[in-house]
């Protein structure tokens, strides 16, 4: 697909997930590619030389993962504190980027963090139920488009083994996860069509800076807490930017 756009000439690619984004680069070093990568690091990629200034053909929206993946942990934590023992869901196809960042943040709060690998849907039960033969108290997913596409399915696994759960897209919540925490996808897309238009418009990817997500979005479901038997501190709920009863 990379290669046929490439092969019509366009103006600019916009590549979405950290499998587009390699795709797109393999096919061209001269067309503008604008990211929107919620897994990888720019720079430890290669893709760009400095945030500030890429230098390259590849531009784009960014997660910063370390601080974030931390984040993400504490707030589990913060949810089900007796949870000595966190499941990761881990997509392998995104890099290791984020999952390093996890593991150290699980050091710095004395939480064992085991990794259950999935590299398709038909993966998730499999691993919820190696998840609860390992006695896992909590289950934090790492960004990918497997997790993100699928938040009913995940949702629902959640619940039936009883485990409080973290997904880095707001809509888990929205679909029966206990928490959903990560960038507003809306106006994720929104800034990647800005930046895409900067280019169109005679920017090169070279000197367009590298951007971050600008709104973050946490919502909590009290319906689901209830469900699986945890009760949810109020200092989570006052930070939540929507409560789901």
């Amino acid at each position: 697909m990379a290669a046929d756009l490439v092969g019509q000439n366009v103006q600019a690619i916009c590549a979405v997930a950290p499998p587009a984004v390699s795709a797109a680069r393999e096919a061209t070093s001269s067309i503008p590619i604008i990211a929107v990568d919620l897994e990888s690091d720019p720079v430890g990629k290669g893709w760009a030389g400095i945030l500030a200034r890429p230098g390259g053909n590849v531009s784009g929206i960014f997660l910063d993962l370390p601080d974030f993946s931390a984040k993400t942990l504490q707030l589990l934590r913060e949810a089900a504190p007796n949870a000595a023992r966190i499941g990761g869901l881990w997509h392998p196809a995104t890099g290791s980027l984020q999952l390093n960042a996890v593991q150290k943040a699980a050091v710095a709060l004395g939480v064992e963090f085991d990794v259950f690998e999935v590299n398709r849907v038909a993966d998730f039960e499999e691993a919820f139920r190696a998840m609860s033969q390992k006695n896992v108290s909590g289950v934090l997913m790492l960004s990918s488009p497997i997790f993100s596409g699928n938040p009913r399915v995940l949702g629902d696994l959640a619940i039936r083994n009883r485990l409080p759960a973290i997904n880095n897209f707001p809509d888990f919540a929205q679909n029966g996860g206990l928490i959903g925490y990560g960038p507003d996808l809306q106006s994720l897309f929104t800034q990647a069509g800005l930046m895409t238009r900067k280019v169109m418009q005679g920017s090169t990817a070279a000197g367009l800076p590298v951007e971050r997500p600008t709104r973050f979005k946490l919502v909590t479901n009290l319906k689901t807490a209830r469900m699986i038997g945890v009760t949810m501190p109020t200092s989570l709920l006052l930070l939540a930017d929507e409560v789901i009863e």
